[in-house]
């Protein structure tokens, strides 16, 4: 199969990023800073090429942030905003909507930080699981589209996990990632292996090629 590029783009900043754990609470939308900053990316992934036409698809998480973050990128692209279920946020269960600097206090903070491997949400979803999912979500994506490039919006965990797979790092070290609102990490996935070509860019697109 010939290889395909998947660019992974975190939504773009909301009223509640870096003070709550939102997850897959309902009704939460892009600020305005949020707004600008996936026209922003719009802009670059777009222009990656001088057309933009190479992106066959533009896929997003089913969170109405996502889907916000998707809607500029595809109209640049002259495409449609298609529903990924497994791009979804990870599932905080009793954690979701809490503030980060309570839940920073419990014991189980830690064991988030330092061996997530081992953690599950109360009531929710474990890491593991997290990752399980979005990999599978865009090995299927991938298998859809040989040899062409595609957009996934999702959430920050979620395309951490999936470029510590990526990378072959072990899923407790995936914190060590960082991945910012709206921006773009690209991967390509060839017949031998996943290539990681760039993590966190917010700016130039442009030679994103192997080097």
């Amino acid at each position: 199969m010939p290889p395909t590029l998947v660019l992974y783009v975190r939504h773009g900043r909301t009223p509640t990023t870096g003070a709550r754990l939102p997850g897959r609470a309902p009704g939460l939308h892009l600020s305005d800073e949020g707004h600008a900053q996936a026209e922003a990316v719009a802009a670059a992934i777009a222009g990656r090429d001088g057309t933009g036409q190479q992106v066959a698809a533009v896929y997003a998480s089913p969170m109405e942030r996502t889907r916000e973050t998707a809607a500029p990128i595809a109209r640049a692209l002259g495409l449609r905003v298609r529903t990924a279920p497994g791009l979804n946020e990870c599932d905080f269960g009793r954690w979701t909507g809490r503030r980060l600097k309570d839940l920073m206090k419990l014991k189980a903070w830690a064991t988030v930080q330092r061996q997530p491997s081992a953690f599950r949400f109360p009531s929710g979803e474990s890491f593991a699981e997290m990752q399980a999912r979005i990999t599978g979500q865009v090995a299927d994506l991938v298998a859809r589209h040989p040899g062409e490039t595609i957009v996934c919006v999702s959430h920050a965990d979620p395309i951490k996990a999936a470029l510590a797979q990526a990378v072959g790092t072990p899923l407790d070290l995936f914190q060590r990632l960082v991945v910012g609102p709206c921006s773009v990490s690209a991967v390509l996935h060839t017949k031998e292996r996943p290539v990681v070509l760039t993590i966190n860019t917010t700016g130039d697109l442009k030679g994103l090629t192997p080097s």
